[in-house]
């Protein structure tokens, strides 16, 4: 697992959001979630000490050798913005854009993750990703993501033209669970809420002050140990959520355009 060492700078934060799922249920929905975004961006860039994006930032992105899904250019522009004024941005794949091969980090400046990392401050041990595939059952999406990650099947996919692959992912997107529902999902209960669950098993072994993850696309702040704090950091089809570390305090707070 890959550790990072961070610390706040003096009177700056550290910021977490996840599942932006840009691009549904529809062209107009995705482009006002996507403003709103950007407000938030530019709300926290002045007290930004780093910035980390914990997946699903679009429903679909595959790149092509020559090609990459159209659209979503305001975010990405506001994303080299951040890096260009220095702020360090961490984007992690998700479920959705698992396929990034390169293209972020050399266009927009940010360091990309494929699996959870660990983040160490002066004060406190985080352990942060996007969280799809941990805990117990799943057993289908689990199977499902061996064959998408392989080299194989990347690929065989590479070889349909663009429109064609693109389009086909267009379809299934607007069939995924959160194209489709109508609210931000809930907490239901502990023996449902898998990554929780993992959180918890991973605490008895390795000590994390905190855990935090997307996925869920429900926001959740709950104890993991003892000493030890589960959050889920929810979802912005639905809602606008996201966590602040001023490296004493860890906070999940909702955004609230003046």
């Amino acid at each position: 697992m890959d550790s990072l060492n961070l610390n706040p700078s003096p009177g700056k934060k550290i910021f977490f959001a996840s599942d932006f799922h840009l691009g549904i249920p529809n062209p107009e929905s995705s482009i006002s979630r996507e403003k709103r975004i950007i407000r938030w961006l530019d709300s926290i860039k002045s007290e930004a000490s780093a910035i980390f994006l914990l997946g699903d930032l679009f429903d679909f992105w595959f790149e092509y050798r020559k090609a990459v899904p159209k659209g979503h250019t305001r975010f990405m522009g506001t994303l080299a913005q951040l890096t260009d004024l220095g702020i360090p941005v961490y984007v992690f794949t998700g479920n959705h854009d698992m396929w990034t091969f390169g293209y972020l980090e050399k266009e927009l400046g940010v360091k990309v993750f494929h699996n959870p990392i660990q983040l160490q401050t002066e004060q406190h041990r985080f352990l942060v990703g996007h969280g799809d595939g941990l805990g117990p059952g799943d057993s289908t999406y689990k199977f499902l993501k061996k064959i998408f990650v392989s080299p194989l099947a990347r690929f065989l996919f590479s070889w349909i033209h663009p429109d064609l692959g693109i389009s086909l992912a267009q379809v299934w997107s607007k069939n995924s669970r959160i194209a489709n529902q109508q609210k931000e999902e809930k907490y239901g209960s502990e023996e449902k809420e898998f990554l929780l669950s993992w959180c918890k098993e991973e605490e008895k072994n390795n000590h994390h002050d905190f855990y935090i993850f997307g996925h869920r696309h429900a926001t959740m702040d709950l104890p993991a140990g003892p000493a030890s704090r589960y959050l889920n950091l929810g979802e912005w089809v639905h809602g606008s959520t996201f966590a602040e570390y001023d490296g004493e305090k860890l906070l999940l707070k909702t955004y609230q355009p003046l």
